[in-house]
């Protein structure tokens, strides 16, 4: 064979024979590549508008943090006006002591002096 015969050679006027089983094979192929290309596109598209708005609801989380630290401070103010008036109650429990056996010490001093009052007269 000479080099001639190894080229193909392509014209409007060329024929083409190609078995029915092959031609249904290469629509078959070529009709699943674009399905799956169709898909493929369709499924990033849909991942690109879940981020998207997953994004958008950080974002909506992220402006509202300022008034979630503003509740925080309140919340560890208001534990702290809890803890100074629990001290308050137990030193007023220790001045309910001090006031009850004050009274006791008053009593027991007033009948004394009864007692003194009495024996004198």
């Amino acid at each position: 064979m000479s080099k001639k015969d190894d080229t193909i050679r392509v014209s409007s006027e060329s024929k083409l024979q190609l078995p029915l089983a092959n031609l249904v094979g290469i629509i078959i192929i070529v009709s699943g590549a674009v399905m799956g290309w169709s898909n493929l596109t369709s499924r990033i598209s849909s991942l690109e508008t879940a981020d998207t708005l997953f994004q958008a609801d950080l974002l909506k989380k992220a402006e509202q943090e300022p008034k979630n630290l503003e509740m925080l401070m309140l919340i560890e103010h208001l534990a702290g006006e809890v803890e100074s008036i629990e001290k308050e109650i137990e030193a007023s429990r220790y001045n309910k002591v001090n006031i009850d056996h004050l009274k006791e010490q008053v009593d027991n001093i007033n009948k004394q002096i009864e007692k003194l009052r009495n024996g004198n007269h």
